[in-house]
């Protein structure tokens, strides 16, 4: 199997204050006030989707479902749009 790498990106809805998901693994929605709470989430669901929607059981024993972590991406770009992960709205 090809190695896949997914993504995952938390948007902020002003008008809901909330971050919610968009992304390429199949079954994945995401609604989360904070960017730690999103991130939590996004930790805990998105490999279990990974392995159900888009590996095969063969492949399963030969692919690396977080091979990279990315943390604090999300919130340095919060920061950088003035919207740090201790929104308290």
């Amino acid at each position: 199997m090809a190695k896949r790498a997914f993504t995952v990106r938390a948007v902020w809805d002003d008008e809901a204050k909330i971050y919610y998901s968009e992304s390429d693994i199949i079954g994945l929605h995401i609604e989360a006030p904070t960017v730690d709470e999103f991130e939590a989430v996004m930790r805990e669901v998105a490999p279990e989707l990974i392995v159900a929607n888009h590996v095969s059981m063969p492949d399963l024993a030969t692919t690396p479902l977080l091979s990279e972590q990315r943390q604090g991406i999300a919130r340095e770009m919060g920061r950088f749009r003035g919207q740090g992960s201790d929104r308290s709205e």
